[in-house]
């Protein structure tokens, strides 16, 4: 693997972040790039008092998010990223690629959304998810007793809006490997990674 940006994308809380471990298991030391370990970093540093100032704060989130990207292009070698990417994100992203000659490979997660849902729901209600996900005001050492009390919690509506109107499910750079994880359970991730590593070796070589 030389210049390769690895994008694991799709819906929320479908795997994408098991998927990276394993992949890394293969292939250490291979950057990961993921907007969400940027957001947490920016809320623990700045904090917001809001949903405009949480808002705001998405410019230096992405900021940070695209110079990282930048910069490990300009060192070359393999990237992986790992968000539920729209077609906000394209532009930038592709122009990235063809301006330092890297190619992209699209791992784009899927399933059914009721039962993504129950995932989501559980992954934000685990105590290791971050506050700053779940409220509309958070400053570093908030602690939420109960998070069904949570002001932002993602609803079944709101999370099917999302990925409908973002268009989750369709986003594509390069080369496709579509997997659906409606059961997680049965997901085979060896079977993903090697078809990923065929794209990875074959266009690489």
């Amino acid at each position: 693997m030389e210049q390769v940006l690895i994008l694991l994308a799709g819906y929320p809380a479908t795997g994408k972040s098991t998927f990276c471990s394993l992949f890394l298991g293969r292939h250490p030391g291979i950057p990961v790039v993921a907007p969400d370990d940027i957001k947490e970093e920016v809320w623990d540093e700045c904090g917001f008092d809001d949903a405009d100032e949480k808002e705001r704060l998405e410019l230096e989130v992405w900021s940070r998010y695209y110079a990282r990207i930048e910069q490990l292009m300009r060192a070359g070698g393999p990237i992986i990223t790992d968000y539920p990417f729209s077609g906000k994100q394209k532009p930038m992203l592709e122009w990235l690629v063809e301006k330092y000659g890297y190619r992209s490979v699209t791992v784009r997660f899927v399933g059914d959304l009721d039962r993504i849902y129950e995932r989501s729901l559980a992954r934000d209600l685990a105590p290791s998810r971050h506050l700053g996900h779940l409220m509309n005001r958070y400053h570093k050492g908030d602690c939420l007793d109960d998070r069904m009390k949570a002001d932002c919690l993602v609803t079944p509506e709101l999370l099917r809006w999302r990925c409908e109107t973002k268009r989750y499910g369709s986003f594509r750079m390069g080369d496709l490997i579509e997997v659906d994880t409606t059961d997680i359970s049965k997901a085979d991730w060896g079977v993903v990674a090697d078809r990923l590593e065929e794209y990875v070796v074959e266009k690489g070589s």
